[in-house]
């Protein structure tokens, strides 16, 4: 590949092309999303000590929300079906992601809120 190929592709929008860059995005987004959720999760059944539970759970179920809207978004303005290479597929898979985030924070946040001592 010569440097005039590399700069045609960077110019069409590279290797991943427009059409897939808010599906990648929305993707990125819930799948950190689950990860924070996740670890909420263990803070809150005791498994791990460092941390607050209550700001990872709050914090899961926002990014959560918002790989859901970035995945509802791609969905409503994306042209095509499936195959064409706008992304549709990617966004389908990162709207349960997202929905996972939240469901992962919810729960966290349940379970901090029956271990804590009322004051």
């Amino acid at each position: 590949m010569n440097a005039t190929d590399v700069l045609t592709a960077a110019a069409e929008g590279g290797a991943i092309g427009d059409g897939r860059t808010g599906a990648n995005l929305a993707l990125g987004v819930g799948a950190v999303g689950v990860v924070i959720g996740w670890l909420a999760l263990a803070r809150a059944a005791g498994r791990i000590r460092t941390g607050y539970v209550r700001t990872g759970a709050m914090s899961a179920m926002t990014v959560g929300l918002a790989g859901t809207l970035l995945a509802v978004l791609h969905l409503a303005t994306s042209r095509g079906g499936p195959g064409t290479g706008n992304g549709l597929v990617g966004a389908i898979v990162a709207l349960p992601l997202g929905v996972i985030a939240i469901v992962l924070g919810r729960k966290a946040l349940i379970r901090f809120r029956r271990t804590v001592p009322a004051a």
